[in-house]
C-alpha cells in the first residue's frame, strides 16, 4: 500500500492550495481524449501504442527513461507546495532492482523537468506495480511526517484513507461487507506470494502472519462481473487481490492469484494456495465476447484495480479531511463500457466518511475529475 520516505527540504504549507476552490487539472487526459478513451499525446511519447487492445497501458520494456518522464509529467494530478500527486499508469513499479526502470529511478529527472531541481522528491504513498492510480510525493520532511501520523492514526482507528475502484470476475454474495483474513508472505520459485493462514497461532503472528481487513461495496453488476469499491483498513502486499479471491471473485486481470479458484458445474471453489502456482487468468467465452477479446489478448489483460481516492488531513487538527482523486485509466473505462457499467462511474466519488472532529461532514474535494 505504499511506504514513507521522509527526506528532502520543506517549501511551505501544502494545504493552502488544496482547498475546494482549486481548479481541476487534467491529469494527462484532455476532456476530448478522455471521451475517446485514449491518452493525450503521441504513442511514441507516451509509450502507449494506439492499436493495442488495452489503451493506457505502458509498454515499459520499450520505454526510455526520457519517455517515462514525459508520461509522468502528463500524469500530474496536483502540485501544491511540497506535495506532488501523480496518476500512476498500471504496470509501473515504484521500486525495483538497481538498473530497472521504476518510478523511484526517474524521480530526479521528473523533479528537474517540473522545475524542482533543488528539491528531492520522495514517495509518501503509492499504488502498487500492477495497480494504477494515485501516487503522493513530498519534498518536505515535516509534511511527510504529518501525513504519516495521519495515516497511522486513521489505520488504528479503522478509518479508511484510500479508496480503490475494482472490477471483479464474479459477483460477491453480499453487496457490502468487511473481509478479514490472516495473511503471510511466502517465497517460492523466486516469487513472493501471499498465502492465507487459517486460525493463526501466536507463533504464526510472531513469525510474520498479519491479520488484515478490507471493506468492500458492490456498486453495480453486469455480465457476471461487479464494479466494486475497496477500502483497505490494513496494509499488506496484494491484500485486496487476495481478499477478493477469498470471496471467489478475483479481480479482472489478476494473473497471480486467480488460479487459486476453480469451477465445477458452475460452482466456484478454492484450491490450496500452497499447491497452486500463478498462471494467466482464464475467462469464460461469454465474458470474452463482452470484452471483445480473444483468449490470447485476455492473457495480457491488465489488473483492474485503481487507487482512486486518498484522504489527507486538513490544515488544522480538527478540520475536515481533504480528498485527492485520480480519473480511471482508458482501458478501465472501456471495460466499464463493454460491461454496461459506465453509467455508474460517478458513484466512485468517495462516500462521506464521519471522521473525528469533523461533525459528520464529508471530505473537501481537491480534484474532482470524472470521465
Amino acid at each position: 500500500m505504499g511506504g514513507f520516505r521522509i527526506l528532502g527540504s520543506c517549501t511551505g504549507g501544502w494545504w493552502r492550495g488544496l482547498g475546494a476552490h482549486t481548479p481541476p487539472r487534467d491529469a494527462g487526459y484532455s476532456a476530448k481524449s478522455r471521451h475517446r478513451l485514449q491518452p493525450q499525446g503521441s504513442s511514441k511519447r507516451s509509450g502507449v501504442p494506439r492499436d493495442q487492445p488495452f489503451p493506457g497501458v505502458l509498454q515499459l520494456k520499450t520505454l526510455s527513461r526520457e519517455e517515462l518522464v514525459g508520461v509522468l509529467r502528463e500524469a500530474v494530478v496536483d502540485k501544491k507546495g511540497p506535495l506532488l500527486t501523480l496518476n500512476k499508469p498500471q504496470g509501473l513499479p515504484v521500486t525495483g532492482k538497481p538498473g530497472e526502470l521504476t518510478l523511484l529511478s526517474v524521480l530526479p529527472e521528473l523533479s528537474h523537468s517540473l522545475g524542482l531541481s533543488e528539491q528531492d522528491l520522495h514517495v509518501v504513498r503509492a499504488a502498487g506495480k500492477e495497480a494504477s492510480g494515485l501516487v503522493l510525493l513530498s519534498s518536505c520532511p515535516q509534511t511527510a511526517s504529518r501525513l504519516q501520523k495521519f495515516f497511522i492514526h486513521s489505520r488504528k482507528a479503522q478509518r479508511p484513507t484510500a479508496t480503490y475502484c475494482a472490477i471483479t470476475d464474479g459477483i460477491p454474495a453480499t453487496s457490502e461487507g468487511k473481509i478479514q483474513a490472516a495473511l503471510r508472505l511466502e517465497c517460492s520459485d523466486g516469487l513472493s506470494l501471499v498465502v492465507p493462514v487459517k486460525s493463526p497461532s501466536r507463533k504464526d503472528i510472531l513469525e510474520g502472519v498479519r491479520r488484515t481487513h478490507s471493506h468492500f461495496r458492490v456498486m453495480a453488476t453486469g455480465s457476471g462481473c461487479a464494479l466494486v469499491q475497496l477500502q483497505p483498513l490494513t496494509a499488506f502486499p496484494d491484500q485486496l487481490q487476495v481478499h477478493m479471491m477469498l470471496q471467489l471473485c478475483p479481480l479482472l486481470g489478476d494473473h497471480t492469484y486467480s488460479a487459486r479458484m476453480g469451477t465445477v458445474l458452475g460452482q466456484r471453489f478454492l484450491f490450496s494456495a500452497q499447491s497452486t502456482k500463478p498462471q494467466r487468468q482464464v475467462l469464460d467465452e461469454a465474458l470474452l465476447r463482452c470484452l471483445h477479446l480473444t483468449p490470447s489478448q485476455a492473457s495480457q489483460l491488465p489488473l483492474h484495480l485503481h487507487l482512486h481516492s486518498l484522504l489527507l488531513p486538513g490544515p488544522r487538527p480538527r478540520d475536515t479531511p481533504m480528498e485527492l482523486l485520480a480519473p480511471l485509466p482508458p482501458y478501465f473505462s472501456r471495460t466499464l463500457q463493454y460491461l454496461g457499467l459506465c453509467q455508474h462511474r460517478p458513484l466512485f466519488l468517495t462516500p462521506q466518511l464521519d471522521t473525528e472532529g469533523s461533525e459528520g461532514r464529508g471530505p473537501v474535494t481537491s480534484q474532482v475529475q470524472r470521465e
